[in-house]
C-alpha cells in the first residue's frame, strides 16, 4: 500500500468519524442546540500553548454538543505538511456549528474576515517570547528530530547561547530558514487588536487557570453557547481536561523558564531585535530586565 493511498484512506475514515461524532452529539444534546453553537478555533503561535488550548476545548464536548473532529491543525495536512492559504481557508470553512479545531493562523486576510464572523469563536493564545524561544530550541533539538532546524542547531551551532541567538535573529541559510522573533510575533499580533477574538496569555492558563477558563466560558456564551451545566461544574470539567503530559510536545510549562537559559548576550540580542515587543505584550514595563 503506497503512502498517498494510505493517507487518503486515513483522511476518509477521519471524515466518517467526524460525521458520526456530530450525529452522536446531536442525538444526545439536541440537533437544534448543536446548530446554535459557533465553530471554535483554538489559535496560537507555535510553541505557545496550542496543545493546551485544544485540551481545554476538548473538554467542551462534556458540556454540550461540541465535537472534536480529530483532524490535524487547520494549517497542516495529515502528513504534517504546511498548507497554503487556500487549503487552510478550506479547512476553516469546513468547520460546522459546534466543531472544535486548533491551528497556527496568522493575523491577516483572508483569515481575519472569516474568523470574526458570528458563526466562529476564535481564541488566540500567546506567550512570553523568551519562553517561546527556549521551548522552540528544545523542541527542535531534542523532541522533534526531523524539525527543519534540527541539523542546523545540532551540527552547526555549539551551545544554547548560539541557538537562542539564531532563533532571535532568524536564519537565512540554504539548509535552514527561520523567521526572527520580532517578525514572528508581528505576523500574529493583529489578533490582539481584532474585535470578536478572545486573546489569552499562555501564562494565564498556567498560573491563573480558573479565571482564564471563566473568560473562555463567558466568551463562548457571547458567541452563542447556551451553557446548561452549572458554572462550577463546567470549570471543573475544563480543568480536568488539561493533562499537559499527554501532549507529544510537552517539556516544561513553567512561565519564566527563560531565565535559566538566556545569557547576557542573548538578552542584548533580544533587546536589539525585538525592540518594544515585550512592553507591547505586557511582559515588561521597560527594557531593564
Amino acid at each position: 500500500m503506497t503512502a498517498p493511498f494510505f493517507l487518503s484512506i486515513k483522511v476518509l475514515l477521519k471524515h466518517l468519524r467526524w460525521r458520526l461524532r456530530r450525529w452522536q452529539a446531536g442525538l444526545r444534546w439536541g440537533f437544534d442546540y448543536q446548530a446554535s453553537l459557533p465553530a471554535v478555533l483554538g489559535n496560537a503561535m507555535p510553541k505557545s500553548g496550542s496543545h493546551l488550548i485544544i485540551q481545554v476545548l476538548q473538554g467542551l464536548t462534556r458540556l454540550g454538543p461540541f465535537v472534536n473532529p480529530g483532524f490535524p491543525p487547520v494549517n497542516r495536512a495529515e502528513d504534517n505538511r504546511k498548507l497554503d492559504d487556500a487549503e487552510t481557508l478550506r479547512n476553516l470553512k469546513r468547520l460546522r456549528s459546534g466543531d472544535i479545531a486548533y491551528g497556527y493562523v496568522q493575523a491577516r486576510e483572508p483569515f481575519l474576515s472569516l474568523l470574526t464572523q458570528p458563526q466562529y469563536a476564535t481564541i488566540f493564545v500567546y506567550r512570553d517570547p523568551r519562553d517561546m524561544l527556549v521551548s522552540h530550541v528544545f523542541y527542535a533539538t531534542q523532541i522533534h528530530r526531523s524539525h527543519g532546524m534540527h541539523a542546523y542547531y545540532t551540527q552547526r551551532l555549539e551551545n544554547m547561547e548560539q541557538r537562542l541567538n539564531a532563533a532571535i535573529y532568524g536564519v537565512d541559510d540554504p539548509e535552514a530558514r527561520l523567521t526572527g522573533v520580532r517578525q514572528k510575533y508581528l505576523d500574529y499580533l493583529g489578533w490582539l487588536e481584532t474585535p470578536g477574538v478572545l486573546c489569552l496569555r499562555f501564562e494565564e492558563l498556567i498560573l491563573n487557570r480558573r479565571a482564564a477558563l471563566l473568560r473562555i466560558l463567558d466568551y463562548l456564551h457571547e458567541r452563542g453557547f447556551e451553557q446548561r451545566v452549572e458554572q462550577e461544574q463546567a470549570l471543573i470539567v475544563l480543568e480536568q481536561a488539561i493533562v499537559p503530559k499527554r501532549s507529544g510536545t510537552f517539556r516544561k510549562a513553567q512561565p519564566g523558564n527563560w531565565r535559566e537559559y538566556f545569557s547576557e548576550a542573548n538578552k542584548a540580542a533580544f533587546k536589539a531585535v525585538a525592540g518594544d515587543l515585550l512592553i507591547r505584550l505586557g511582559y515588561e514595563k521597560d527594557h531593564n530586565w
